[in-house]
């Protein structure tokens, strides 16, 4: 990081964001911690990659806000700065909408999605699929891991292929992780079968 985008990241402002994303520590995950460090992990990944405007950053922090909060009161967002709106608008464009399906979902930020949207999708699932790790079911680290390929890759592709290349590498990773715990369950299974012999 240059002094230049030091400076321009120290004019953020990013506090009133994070003030508001600690609605979601009570939201714990199944791969272990909870939604606001998840937010936070998010933001880390975008600036790790060189990601530092400002709209972006907020919206990371922000992002499962109106999605996991019921009832959230919208008027939280969109009063805190200037660029609420830019924020609020981008976090409204990666939040599924009633009824939608997560394969729809998807294909909207792919097919419609602001290069911003897209960008903290990618970011999104990078820290979704770290956490993946520490996940031991096995059927949803399956599906997980099939959907990253068919749906976020492509994005991925569009804005930046470093993080493709990461994400590849978690992909390939998370499958052989499952492969090895299917192979050691199954090896279980038969030797506990000829206990009975």
């Amino acid at each position: 990081m240059t002094t230049a985008e030091m400076i321009r990241l120290q004019e953020t402002h990013l506090a009133p964001y994070l003030q508001l994303a600690t609605l979601l520590i009570g939201k714990t995950r199944s791969g272990g911690g909870n939604m606001f460090r998840h937010q936070i992990d998010t933001m880390s990944i975008l600036i790790d990659y060189g990601y530092i405007d400002s709209v972006l950053l907020k919206a990371s922090v922000v992002h499962d806000i109106i999605e996991d909060i019921p009832d959230f009161n919208h008027n939280l967002l969109l009063s805190i700065d200037y660029e609420s709106h830019a924020v609020y608008d981008l976090v409204r464009e990666v939040t599924r909408i009633p009824e939608e399906t997560k394969p729809a979902f998807l294909t909207r930020v792919l097919d419609a999605g602001s290069h911003n949207a897209k960008i903290l999708k990618v970011a999104d699932r990078i820290s979704n699929m770290i956490s993946l790790g520490f996940v031991n079911n096995m059927e949803f680290v399956s599906r997980y891991t099939d959907e990253t390929e068919r749906y976020i890759f492509p994005i991925a592709e569009i804005v930046d292929k470093s993080m493709l290349k990461e994400l590849k590498s978690l992909v390939e990773s998370r499958r052989k992780y499952f492969f090895e715990f299917a192979k050691t369950k199954h090896e279980e299974l038969y030797t506990d079968s000829t206990d009975f012999l």
